[in-house]
C-alpha cells in the first residue's frame, strides 16, 4: 500500500531576459500577484513585486511519502517549469524547499 504526503513547496527564481511584452503584461496583473494572494494550491500560485527581479510559486503537492521532500520540490519545479514557459517568461535560478505537512508537529498553548 502506497502512503501517500501533503508537501508545501516554495519555489523562488529570478526574472530573465523577459521580452518588453511580457514585462508588461507582468506589470499590469502585478496588483493580483502579491504577497497577500499567495496560497499552496496544486495549480500553483505566483507572487511578484513591480521591480520584476524575483518571483515565488508556491505548490500543494501529494506524492508517495517514501519519496519524500526532495520529489515534492522537483515536482513543483517543474510545475513551475512548464508554466514560465508557457507564458513565454524567461526566468532562471530555480530553487525549492518542501515541507511534508503530514509529519509537522503542532505545538498547542495551554491554558
Amino acid at each position: 500500500m502506497v502512503t501517500e504526503h501533503t508537501y508545501r513547496v516554495i519555489v523562488r527564481g529570478t526574472w530573465d531576459g523577459l521580452p518588453e511584452e511580457a514585462r508588461a503584461r507582468l506589470l499590469a496583473a502585478a496588483d493580483d500577484h502579491g504577497l497577500a494572494q499567495l496560497r499552496f494550491t496544486p495549480e500553483g500560485s505566483l507572487a511578484y513585486d513591480r521591480s520584476l527581479t524575483s518571483f515565488t510559486y508556491r505548490y500543494e503537492i501529494v506524492s508517495d511519502a517514501a519519496d519524500g521532500e526532495e520529489m515534492a520540490a522537483a515536482l513543483a519545479e517543474e510545475k513551475a517549469e512548464r508554466a514560465l514557459r508557457e507564458a513565454g517568461l524567461g526566468h532562471r535560478g530555480l530553487r525549492s524547499s518542501a515541507t511534508d505537512m503530514d509529519t509537522v508537529k503542532v505545538n498547542r498553548k495551554r491554558r
